[in-house]
């Protein structure tokens, strides 16, 4: 992992970052123009943020990508398994549709999730000139969504055994308690998922669950083999990361999203 420098709002996998050609960055809450509980790098344009400000903040990681802001391209977000390929950005003024993973080939233009514990996957297959975003949280996760997305980017020739995936910064499992409720589901749907649970330390009748490892073990399922976890908690980096959680525990309304995007670069670009 490449640590950004002081100030800078970008996050780099070493996996990803030696690909010439391909642009990537987990982006932080550092570095924009939004207030408040928003402070200061929030993407979202369904929070309660300011769209004036939401604009700037994404045209700037847009900036760090090297593209216009046009090109850095995202989803509405519903926690589901839908795969949307992009061939071009969404045409001003129309909501962009409702999926939770981005693929595209095409060369200049950036597909983006947006998180705030939930897991931000980036893949590659360079080779093929196919890359990915996908928004995994423990619902997508357990539904397929990581699987559905290999599965369309090899509709486009890109290879599982080609491909490099990381996930970024997401809530760890210190940082995640769950009910019983929660490993339930997960016993009935996925057993195999048993070994991401340990018992709270704080309460027994409760567990800790580890989303990041979860998500890497579906990469491996879907038959990767070179995956990179960055291990940073989005809960307890609170001057880092935006958290759902963290917010949630605080009695916040609303909370503020990060930025995980990624891009094959034009040629000569």
């Amino acid at each position: 992992m490449i640590e950004p420098a002081a100030g800078a709002p970008m996050i780099q996998a070493e996996s990803l970052r030696g690909y010439r050609g391909m642009r990537h960055g987990f982006f932080s809450r550092i570095g924009g123009i939004s207030s408040g509980g928003y402070a200061s790098l929030n993407c979202s344009i369904a929070s309660g943020d300011r769209a004036e400000a939401v604009a700037e903040n994404r045209g700037r990681i847009a900036h760090q990508l090297g593209i216009a802001s046009a090109k850095l391209v995202t989803a509405k977000q519903v926690h589901g398994v839908a795969v949307v390929e992009v061939t071009a950005p969404w045409p001003a003024g129309t909501q962009p549709p409702e999926c939770d993973a981005l693929v595209t080939r095409v060369p200049g233009l950036a597909v983006g999730v947006l998180t705030a514990d939930c897991a931000p996957v980036l893949l590659a297959d360079l080779a093929a000139g196919v890359v990915a975003a996908v928004h995994a949280g423990w619902r997508g996760a357990l539904s397929g969504v990581v699987e559905a997305t290999v599965a369309a980017m090899e509709g486009l020739r890109a290879r599982a055994d080609r491909m490099t995936a990381v996930v970024g910064p997401t809530i760890s499992q210190p940082s995640y308690e769950v009910g019983q409720e929660f490993h339930a589901e997960f016993m009935a749907s996925d057993p195999a998922s048993a070994s991401f649970f340990t018992l709270s330390p704080k309460d027994d009748a409760k567990y800790q669950f580890d989303l990041p490892e979860y998500v890497g073990s579906h990469l491996i399922r879907a038959g990767l083999r070179r995956i990179e976890v960055l291990e940073l908690d989005t809960l307890s980096n609170a001057g880092r990361f935006f958290s759902h959680r963290r917010s949630t525990l605080m009695g916040e309304k609303d909370v503020g999203r990060q930025m995980s995007a990624i891009l094959v670069a034009e040629e000569g670009a």
